[in-house]
């Protein structure tokens, strides 16, 4: 499980450059976002990566591995979200936004390798595709959780959901980064 623990790390390192970028560029522009826009913005994602998936045609240059960073982004976004609420102030310190990237990815490393040592490390043997099923499926949840008004009755919340949507694409961009030359991503 540390082979996963160092694979993890790598990957977010790369996320959370491309999120640093783009906060420089665009600085906190998604924090007008509630967290049913973000939760869209990875359905758009994740329903982009099974297209792609199921019809092999790609009619944007962005890759697979593109969209899964980008679901890895917008989970941790998500996550921020619902601990600070919407705002319309662009003028928020970059550095606390980087810091508060950090912990919930700390805290997905955490929860991932937890459940790892307990199911095993079943994802590895899984096909990309089932793995992108899954984050569908837990975007499907979120988005009936979010209709309900953040309502559950015996389910998990709406952040477990963008843990585990964060941390499934992080296990296909492992998965890509494992196969000769599938794992590069564009800095856009």
């Amino acid at each position: 499980m540390s082979k996963t623990s160092v694979q993890f790390g790598k990957i977010i390192s790369q996320c959370r450059d491309l999120f640093s970028k783009k906060l420089q560029d665009y600085g906190p522009a998604w924090r007008v976002l509630r967290p049913s826009s973000i939760t869209d913005q990875i359905y758009i994602k994740v329903n982009r990566i099974r297209t792609l998936q199921m019809t092999d045609v790609k009619m944007v240059d962005e890759s697979e591995v593109d969209e899964f960073i980008a679901i890895v982004n917008y989970s941790i976004i998500g996550l921020i979200q619902l601990e600070k609420g919407l705002s319309n102030d662009f003028n928020e310190n970059k550095e606390e936004i980087l810091s508060l990237y950090d912990k919930y990815s700390h805290e997905a490393q955490a929860l991932m390798e937890r459940k790892n040592h307990d199911y095993g490390e079943a994802w590895r043997d899984m096909r990309i595709s089932s793995i992108t099923d899954l984050i569908y499926q837990k975007v499907l949840r979120t988005k009936q959780i979010e209709d309900n008004q953040g309502k559950t009755i015996v389910s998990e919340g709406l952040d477990a959901n963008y843990f585990d949507m964060l941390n499934y694409a992080v296990f296909c961009l492992i998965k890509f980064s494992e196969q000769k030359n599938q794992f590069e991503p564009k800095t856009i």
